[in-house]
């Protein structure tokens, strides 16, 4: 059974325009491709309409009133040349205190740390009364992060030629102080 091909006719032009296609589609095909067409047609003027409605009069659903935030007044120290664990150690003891009892907390406090966190805390007062003019004495610390800084790295010489090294931390200090009444 040999198959004949079919070939093309050199002397026979193609006519401009039409394309040759191997297969040619049946009638029902040809058909529900032009009704898919009429019902496109059909529907994109509904969507041009939906859109020229939402443009005059959108219906806009009112939203639950949500609590208004508490007021926090912050504070930050950075580059402080204490150790971030020596720092916590401190920080943790005045977490959620009231500031006048944070305040005789860290001034009898033999730590090196407090003198830095009272500081710190003292400014946030400040901020308190200077900016958002709230009472200083009726605040009370929120919250209070010691995260690390950059490492001052240092090299003391040792014997028989050696170094060993020195590493001298640095911390971040954030404190928040909301008024007494707000509760989180």
């Amino acid at each position: 059974m040999a198959v004949e091909k079919k070939q093309r006719d050199p002397n026979v032009k193609k006519a401009p325009g039409k394309k040759e296609s191997p297969k040619k589609e049946s009638p029902k095909r040809d058909a529900k491709k032009t009704a898919a067409k009429k019902d496109a047609q059909k529907k994109a003027p509904a969507k041009k309409d939906a859109k020229k409605d939402a443009k005059k009069g959108p219906a806009k659903k009112e939203a639950p009133k949500a609590k208004p935030a508490p007021l926090v007044v912050r504070a930050s120290s950075r580059y402080v040349r204490v150790p971030p664990r020596k720092a916590r150690l401190v920080a943790d003891q005045i977490r959620g205190l009231h500031i006048e009892r944070a305040r005789s907390l860290l001034q009898f406090s033999p730590r090196g740390a407090a003198r830095d966190i009272q500081k710190l805390i003292d400014s946030a007062a400040s901020n308190a009364e200077n900016n958002h003019d709230l009472i200083a004495d009726e605040m009370r610390v929120v919250e209070i992060t010691v995260d690390e800084g950059p490492t001052l790295r240092r090299f003391r010489p040792r014997a028989l030629g050696r170094a060993t090294p020195i590493n001298k931390r640095t911390s971040h200090i954030a404190v928040a102080l909301s008024p007494e009444g707000d509760e989180f």
